[in-house]
């Protein structure tokens, strides 16, 4: 039976704890022991699946189709535990769950209520999976003291209390500012957030306090003192010059052996951090250096492409190479030469988005790359703006478009070079959708297979023909445009395992221009880069070599 970890926030939030629950479980794992991730989001929406991504960040896909908090992907880059949809929910799906219930009469007539009705489906939830690993780290979202979090807290302190004595600890990360005036790290803040975390019947055993500097010992008596929890439990989080660090830094705070200790896990098993030290060499040890654009319509909020940058940096540890990330906003292609602002890079990423805005700078960035030989990865949008640029400048289909964007405008502009997909197979299942159907959890999501030609460079790279890879995208390119676009040299070199849904997009006579239907971004991690990124970054090296 697992061991529980809670992990809650205070005093501000973004200040990582999603971070923080993934250091740990590597570090866990690096002890020998198995781990799963788990996040608890106290806002409305059924899932961040509608969300702008000015709003929440990226979605992250898992496996099985969810649509889940980007956090899930920090979990799978530090751990290699591939997410599942029951590894995140929110009060939207709780509530949502409860008042199905409630209609179908499963509460046989009773007054439905937070406590227990809200708490125990939470509780549920939290308990899923629990006899499959060692230890189950949640993460509840938001900052202790949010109104809309009180049912999560109320739902783990009950679930600490039916779980025998030591089964269960709690981590509260907060912060620890500095007043420059003064110089001095401030405990106030802290100390306020764990009195509020204690009147809702939660008492920490680990404190993570993240501070610009060191915490002296007199701070760090303090904090012990006042938030009434042992000195060596009192973790200091500085800021670091990469995320990959956070393992090896938490290791020589402590945090580890404090939370082995607050179960009484006696003796503590030895850490192996061989894998991380390797990850810290490979960042802070390049070998030499390259520049990518990213040309997206985000780009305002990097946290948009949270997976894409930390897959271009794995890419980047693979080649023994920094990769110095740009990012470009497409819009201002739309009416300009993108040769001044693209000129320099050594590649160039187009990756995912919705709706018109900023495509026509895609394309004119698509053509930059095909016509100037520079490497070139389009992921989901990014491929079907290489398909729409090579329709209209090569095989002459001028008015050559996507559905989508006449869809948005209301009336017919385009030739649909990419659909709406309508159906499609997913396992041994048909799927049917309608244009009007809801937005939520609608599209082509999770893991499907492809199957690669012989002889492509995608072939060459993943070493094989069949890959898997996650999907999130409601519109594909149309098939029927095949034979006339591979006429002109854009091999269609990957495609469903029916031949009916294109994947995977290549021209051949050019030394990268690779376009992906799928996210490749959402599987790699710092220990085992994504092929595809490991080898674009590779392409990149060997254009920087070259200018």
């Amino acid at each position: 039976m697992a061991r529980f970890i809670f992990i809650t926030g205070g005093v501000v939030s973004s200040l990582g704890k999603g971070l923080a629950s993934a250091a740990l479980g590597a570090l866990l794992q690096a002890r020998g022991f198995s781990v799963r991730l788990r996040k608890l989001d106290p806002y409305l929406n059924v899932d961040p699946g509608t969300m702008s991504p000015f709003e929440h960040g990226e979605v992250f896909v898992t496996d099985d189709g969810a649509e889940t908090d980007l956090d899930l992907g920090h979990y799978e880059r530090f751990t290699g535990v591939a997410a599942r949809s029951t590894d995140s929910v929110s009060s939207g799906r709780i509530y949502s769950t409860v008042l199905e219930k409630e209609r179908r009469g499963d509460y046989l007539g009773k007054t439905i209520q937070v406590i227990p009705h809200v708490t125990n489906e939470i509780k549920d939830f939290i308990a899923i999976g629990e006899d499959e690993v060692d230890f189950m780290l949640c993460e509840i979202g938001g900052t202790v003291g949010d109104i809309e979090g009180l049912p999560f807290f109320e739902a783990i302190r009950q679930f600490s209390q039916d779980r025998p004595r030591g089964q269960c600890i709690f981590m509260h990360l907060t912060l620890l500012p500095y007043i420059k005036a003064s110089g001095e790290l401030k405990t106030k803040p802290t100390q306020h957030s764990v009195k509020e975390l204690r009147s809702i019947g939660l008492a920490p055993d680990i404190l993570v306090c993240r501070s610009e500097s060191t915490i002296p010992d007199k701070e760090r008596e303090k904090l012990a003192l006042f938030c009434n929890v042992r000195p060596d439990s009192v973790i200091a989080a500085q800021d670091l010059k990469s995320i990959y660090e956070a393992p090896l830094a938490y290791h020589r705070e402590g945090l580890d052996q404090a939370v082995l200790d607050a179960f009484a896990i006696t003796p503590a098993p030895k850490p192996n951090l061989a894998r991380w030290e390797d990850v810290a060499d490979r960042i802070y040890n390049p070998e030499g250096k390259v520049k990518i654009a990213i040309v997206g319509k985000y780009t305002q909020l990097e946290d948009a492409y949270k997976s894409i940058a930390e897959a271009l940096t794995h890419g980047g540890m693979a080649n023994r190479v920094k990769v110095q990330v740009e990012w470009v906003d497409a819009e201002i292609f739309d009416t300009k030469d993108p040769a001044p602002y693209l000129e320099g890079f050594h590649a160039i990423l187009v990756p995912g988005g919705f709706g018109e805005r900023g495509t026509e700078g895609k394309i004119k960035a698509a053509e930059f790359a095909r016509t100037r030989k520079v490497p070139y990865l389009g992921i989901c949008l990014g491929m079907q703006m290489a398909v729409i640029e090579a329709a209209r400048n090569v095989a002459g289909m001028k008015s050559a478009g996507s559905e989508e964007f006449d869809h948005e405008a209301g009336k017919k502009r385009f030739e649909p070079v990419v659909y709406h997909l309508k159906e499609w197979v997913q396992g041994s299942q048909r799927v049917e959708r309608k244009l009007g159907d809801d937005k939520g959890g609608t599209m082509r999501l999770g893991a499907y297979d492809a199957t690669l030609a012989d002889g492509s460079r995608v072939a060459q790279i993943y070493g094989g023909t069949h890959i898997e890879e996650r999907h999130r995208h409601r519109y594909e390119v149309d098939i029927k445009y095949r034979e006339k676009l591979e006429q002109d040299g854009l091999l269609f070199s990957g495609m469903s395992p029916d031949g009916r849904l294109p994947e995977i997009v290549e021209w051949t006579d050019h030394p990268w221009f690779i376009g992906v239907q799928f996210h490749p971004e959402l599987k790699s991690k710092p220990f085992a880069p994504h092929p595809l990124f490991a080898d674009f970054v590779r392409a990149a090296k060997e254009t920087s070599r070259l200018v």
